[in-house]
């Protein structure tokens, strides 16, 4: 099901490590409830737009923040994320699919996740078991391996698209270009992204 394939596929976000994330993660672990505050303060605004972009709703989206850092008080510890920002996004991105899937399954579903699942299609790795720890840090290395060589306009136009769920307008004001543009770059990254996943032996 290319909707549940997704959630492992955006494994990734390009993020720069802040040592305050290693105060907060040590605040989890030593179970102090600010570090839910410090948390949201930090990231609350982020992990906000990547769940409307999924899901359209400032309601849906405010529960999946809240319902991200509840679920990131029940897993820290034992894990010690190292990029707390891209821990939690990971963690927001798939509490917003499940809530569209779930949405979706009694009407029609939101046009924009819609379209990104279409898009992503052709290059996703065929019948992924995300429960497969060594399958899926096959793919996820070459996923990463894939972008930290790609040139920096097409990975953060990936990452934002694919990852935080941006619509086409939102990416092309980013860059302060047009539409089709971001458009072709994204068509090109994924036709090759595809490739590579191939040349690594993943079935697409």
């Amino acid at each position: 099901m290319v909707a549940t394939n997704i959630k492992f596929f955006l494994s990734i976000v390009l993020e720069v490590i802040n040592l305050d994330d290693f105060v907060i993660v040590e605040m989890f672990f030593r179970r102090q409830e600010s570090a839910i505050t410090e948390s949201k303060l930090k990231y609350g605004n982020r992990l906000f737009k990547t769940s409307k972009n999924i899901l359209h709703s400032n309601e849906d989206a405010e529960e999946c923040v809240n319902d991200t850092l509840l679920k990131a008080w029940e897993v820290i510890p034992p894990n010690r994320p190292t990029m707390l920002g891209a821990f939690l996004a990971k963690i927001v991105r798939n509490l917003s699919i499940n809530k569209w899937e779930t949405k979706s399954a009694s009407k029609r579903g939101g046009k924009e996740p819609n379209l990104l699942l279409s898009e992503l299609e052709d290059c996703l790795p065929a019948k992924t078991k995300t429960e497969d720890q060594h399958e899926s840090a096959q793919i996820t290395q070459a996923i990463n391996a894939f972008l930290n060589n790609t040139d920096k306009t097409a990975r953060v136009a990936f990452v934002l698209r694919y990852f935080h769920g941006e619509s086409i307008r939102a990416v092309s004001e980013r860059f302060q270009m047009s539409e089709s543009k971001v458009k072709s770059i994204l068509f090109r990254t994924r036709k090759k992204l595809k490739t590579h996943l191939e040349k690594e032996g993943i079935n697409i």
